[in-house]
């Protein structure tokens, strides 16, 4: 329910049929999402599977290869190389393990890379292994053309395969597996076996998807028809309910209209309760200085009536407006001497009164290095004139002495205001914080009067709220010793 020109506007807040509309929408889109997203998960759980799969397929038929030729090494005796027969039975045995392995589609390059007297030779041909390996001299071919990638990652993995002994893979971009298995014979490491190997396991992959696609088919379109049933029931459910909701709105309506305006009448006697006695007191103050007005005064009683005439006007405002727009509080165009006012108040409103109630005496302590504040003068009034009635209200039958001093601080740019008294101090559950963070004292209805009295707890109230517009920070707090101090802290 909303204001509009101070009526109550009636708004469709309830659930109704375009909601449940909406809802059944965004409970389809979430749905497909929901699949999309799985499927996502799936595919990239299993790119990643069988991408290590992939690699450890390599790196074992590697490692397979590397393992029979060294087993083929260490069958040959020490004779081979003189007896023709058993020559030719190495080499063959070389060559069947070096060309088995192109049997299959995915591995394109199989080579033997070793090194010596700081070259390194590639071999791929069992003949050129068994000379390298049973003839001392024997150099063999050097690297073709072909050869070059292989060449050039075997010089950059040379250190690491010879201090770590471990099988080392390279993969590209195009998912191709180059694979260095450490090489040995008889004890001895002599380089290293390569594999190109390019394995492909996409034929799985793409069965198991399109078999969660039919899955989630299946899934969707049970979870839709349940979401349509669900639609049209709820919906029938929705509309009579809505129909009787409509007769309770227009009942809720009227009473809330006569609430609203009750609330506003009340609000406003609050109001005005709490300023006449300012400005009964203020208007005794000018009839006075009307009484006494004589040439040789005239100039004093003029600046005096002309400050109370302005509080009055200010006071008829705040009458008038129950929230005032910000720029009537401050504003680039106002210069306010908070020294000023400060000094008026206390002089010429406090300590004006010839008969007090009980005694009392303030003291100012105020710097002069106070900068002008951009706030309305009159405003200032109703935060300082609270403040200070709440010390002398609230300390009837003591001595008090209320202490008003002023602080800038050029450090941090900041100005104080400190208003303390030594008086009763304030009840500890009064300085505890409210649900709203603020002291309860600064709550409204908030009073630290013994008795039971309609209409309190307005002024701390009225002078914490005004400083929140004026963009000030008040605070308060007991003494270490008795009464208590008002803190107003300025940020320049």
């Amino acid at each position: 329910m909303q204001k509009r020109n101070g009526k109550p506007e009636k708004r469709g807040i309830h659930f109704n049929f375009r909601h449940l509309t909406i809802l059944f929408i965004v409970l389809i889109i979430f749905q497909v999402i929901l699949t999309f997203l799985n499927k996502r998960s799936i595919t990239d759980f299993l790119n990643s599977t069988q991408e290590w799969y992939r690699q450890d397929s390599a790196e074992r038929i590697a490692n397979l290869t590397t393992t029979n030729l060294e087993l083929i090494i260490e069958s040959i005796s020490a004779g081979t190389a003189a007896n023709e027969y058993q020559r030719a039975r190495a080499i063959q045995s070389f060559d069947i393990i070096l060309n088995q392995q192109y049997l299959q589609n995915n591995i394109s390059e199989v080579y033997i890379l070793v090194s010596r007297q700081d070259s390194i030779f590639i071999i791929e041909d069992g003949r050129v292994f068994f000379y390298y390996l049973f003839q001392p001299g024997y150099v063999p071919p050097p690297p073709a053309a072909k050869h070059k990638e292989a060449l050039t990652l075997y010089k950059q993995l040379y250190t690491h395969l010879n201090t770590t002994d471990q099988i080392q893979t390279v993969i590209n971009s195009k998912e191709v597996f180059h694979t260095f298995v450490p090489f040995g014979s008889r004890g001895e490491k002599i380089g290293a076996v390569y594999m190109k190997n390019t394995p492909d396991f996409s034929l799985i992959t793409n069965q198991i998807i399109s078999s969660f696609d039919e899955t989630a088919i299946i899934y969707l379109s049970l979870i839709l028809l349940g979401l349509v049933a669900m639609y049209f029931i709820s919906g029938y459910t929705v509309k009579e309910r809505d129909e009787a909701q409509e007769t309770l709105l227009e009942e809720h309506e009227t009473h809330l209209k006569k609430q609203i305006t009750y609330e506003k009448e009340l609000s406003f006697t609050k109001r005005i309760y709490h300023t006449h006695h300012k400005a009964e007191k203020i208007m005794g103050f000018i009839k006075e200085d009307l009484r006494q007005l004589s040439a040789d005064n005239f100039n004093e009683i003029k600046y005096r009536v002309t400050k109370y005439s302005n509080f009055i006007s200010r006071v008829i405002y705040d009458m008038k407006w129950f929230d005032p727009p910000v720029q009537t509080i401050r504003n680039r165009i106002f210069a306010t001497n908070l020294n000023e006012v400060i000094e008026f108040i206390v002089n010429h409103i406090f300590n004006r009164i010839s008969t007090h109630s009980h005694p009392f005496t303030i003291e100012l302590h105020l710097d002069k290095n106070m900068p002008i504040a951009p706030v309305n003068e009159f405003v200032v009034w109703e935060i300082f004139e609270p403040l200070i009635q709440n010390a002398i209200e609230h300390n009837i039958g003591e001595n008090l002495i209320i202490t008003v001093s002023t602080k800038f601080t050029e450090e941090s740019n900041e100005s104080f205001i400190f208003i303390a008294d030594n008086g009763k101090g304030i009840s500890p559950h009064l300085l505890e914080p409210g649900e709203d963070g603020n002291k309860l004292l600064f709550h409204e209805h908030a009073s630290t009067k013994e008795h039971d009295i309609g209409n309190v707890g307005y002024g701390c109230y009225i002078a914490y709220a005004i400083s929140k517009r004026c963009g000030w920070d008040l605070d308060v707090k007991n003494n270490d010793g008795p009464g208590c101090t008002f803190i107003i802290r300025i940020r320049n």
